[in-house]
């Protein structure tokens, strides 16, 4: 058999953690992460212990790498935002593919890893929406650092407050209803930044 190298790594490697990821989330579909043991992964994808060990150390990275992906997915997926509200939405639609994996992970002892997957996504999708924004124009470092991190401390607690009332649905007509109300505030901030008249 003729195994092919993609960037270092062969196609059946990346064949078999996608079997892994796959077997971890169809389980968290179905109970919570305290209640799947490796055991159980191994059995759902049809491999042995050895091979995921030889793959991860546990599940805890398992469940990094499941995040990660998601986080890389949508910064591919989505190049520009022209709002606050396409970042939230971005993330809110990402999530409600897989609403019942991300609650058992949200609501396991490896909350931190999730939590640190938002924030890091937060972040990203922020900062593609602050480029769309800013459209070439650049603004003093400090500035651009401050309002990066307030737009994603904005982002984070919207999303953390609807991970912790269990993904409801109707979150999405309370996005485009703040959005409304905050329209025109981050070009304010960046007029101010530039020392620019209204």
């Amino acid at each position: 058999m003729v195994i092919t190298k993609v960037k270092g790594v062969s196609v059946m490697a990346n064949l078999t953690r996608g079997a892994i990821k796959a077997a971890l989330l169809k389980l968290l579909n179905e109970r919570p992460l305290s209640q799947i043991t490796v055991k159980d992964i191994v059995s759902e994808c049809g491999i042995n212990r050895n091979t995921f060990y030889y793959h991860y150390q546990g599940i805890p990275e398992l469940i990094k790498e499941i995040v990660d992906d998601e986080a890389e997915a949508i910064i591919k997926n989505y190049p520009a935002m022209e709002s606050l509200e396409d970042c939230l939405e971005t993330i809110v639609r990402t999530a409600m593919d897989k609403k019942r994996a991300l609650l058992h992970i949200y609501n396991s002892t490896s909350r931190d890893v999730y939590e640190q997957y938002l924030w890091s996504t937060c972040g990203n999708v922020v900062g593609i929406y602050l480029d769309t924004v800013l459209n070439g124009r650049r603004l003093p470092a400090d500035d651009r650092d401050l309002i990066h991190r307030y737009y994603t401390c904005i982002a984070f607690g919207c999303v953390s407050y609807w991970l912790a009332s269990n993904m409801r649905d109707e979150v999405l007509p309370d996005l485009h209803r703040i959005a409304e109300l905050r329209q025109g505030a981050l070009e304010e901030m960046i007029s101010r930044s530039l020392g620019e008249e209204k």
